[in-house]
């Protein structure tokens, strides 16, 4: 009876105010919660199924939503193509709905999903690619030999000898069978034949059945100046070879720097560090350093302190993308003896008295507490 069904709004547990957009999130919650597949058996499931897909036939028709909150359910009384509020054509959405994730077609329409005529993308591939800092610095152009397969020249990948096909006996050649579920008309992929239509009486002899022969392709590969680890270069088309006439996938070549001895990046910044003795951090000095720029010169200025740093501009990486260079940097580590000739500390010791504590008030007033604690 008409007047014992719930309100359509109810039914999917949203506002009369809701969008398209939102009747459908909720009715696919619904759909995929209460759906035949997921219930066998279970009659009240089914029921839910049926009342959840009425509710969202009505509710996504302009005419009938209006009907409907006008008059409620009376005003759907004579509707066609179904019973009162149900109208079969708005699921032409179905597939975009639900099957995706249960793979079918409902009520036998729209062509059948994962057919052997179907074409399909071929897979993607990685490929690691391990490049020296003195690379990346000037970037290069590198030789790749990339293991894949090739479509087989004497079966044209169905993994057949020529005339060794025939045809699935259980969805007859379709690739999929069509079987009721309840008040729904199924159409699902051929287990037998995995839905190509066809299954292999004789395997071909050149790829064992396969399809495709594995191979080594030499490839070039642009490196960009300025690349770092963890950057995919996208090489498109060089993956596998795709099925029934697809496309082939893409390949993606994966950078690794490897550490150098004395440079480390952060960036586009390079760093290193330079050891000097106390005599050098105090009086200055001018290091010479081999750079990727050749010998240059780094001046180390009078009365630095372990740890600073100097900073020649434009030395760095180059960068990705954009214009100039970052930084280098050049750490200061300033080393202390420990060991020393008798000449050497007669040298320190006079030079610690003519030397006096950086006249600091924090480090002096330090000193004081330490002298208090053990006077």
């Amino acid at each position: 009876m008409p007047g014992t069904k719930r309100d359509y709004y109810e039914v999917l547990g949203v506002g009369r105010d809701a969008d398209d957009q939102a009747l459908k999130g909720a009715y696919r919650k619904l759909a995929l919660k209460y759906h035949p597949d997921r219930n066998p058996g279970d009659q009240e499931a089914e029921e839910r199924f049926k009342e959840a897909a009425e509710a969202y036939s009505v509710l996504t028709d302009a005419q009938k939503r209006a009907a409907y909150d006008r008059f409620g359910h009376q005003g759907l009384q004579g509707a066609g193509g179904g019973p009162p509020g149900f109208d079969p054509s708005v699921f032409q959405d179905f597939n975009d709905i639900l099957g995706d994730f249960f793979g079918f077609d409902m009520f036998g329409g729209g062509g059948r999903r994962g057919g052997g005529s179907r074409a399909q993308r071929g897979d993607d591939v990685r490929f690691d690619l391990e490049i020296t800092l003195e690379e990346v610095m000037q970037g290069k152009v590198a030789e790749l030999q990339v293991p894949r397969l090739d479509p087989c020249s004497r079966c044209n990948t169905t993994g057949a000898e020529p005339g060794g096909l025939t045809a699935c006996p259980a969805c007859k050649g379709r690739g999929d069978v069509v079987y009721q579920q309840g008040f729904l008309s199924i159409r699902r992929t051929c287990n037998q034949c995995g839905g190509r239509g066809q299954l292999v009486r004789k395997s071909c002899t050149q790829c064992k059945g396969e399809g495709h022969i594995r191979s080594d392709r030499k490839l070039k590969v642009n490196i960009p100046a300025g690349v770092d680890t963890g950057v995919r270069l996208r090489l498109q088309g060089e993956g596998q070879p795709g099925m029934n006439g697809g496309p082939s996938g893409d390949l993606y070549v994966v950078i690794k720097v490897k550490d150098h001895a004395v440079y480390e990046r952060h960036e586009s910044d390079l760093h290193c560090t330079v050891p000097v003795n106390v005599a050098q951090a105090a009086l200055g000095m001018k290091v010479d350093l081999l750079t990727f720029d050749g010998l240059k010169t780094i001046e180390i200025p009078e009365g630095t302190q372990h740890g600073s740093r100097v900073r020649s501009k434009g030395l760095g990486v180059p960068r990705v993308n954009a214009s100039g260079r970052g930084d280098l940097y050049v750490h200061v580590e300033v080393r202390v003896p420990d060991r020393l000739t008798r000449e050497q500390r007669k040298l320190l010791e006079q030079l610690r008295e003519t030397l006096p504590v950086e006249n600091d008030p924090r480090e002096k007033g330090i000193f004081e507490k330490v002298k208090d604690y053990f006077m």
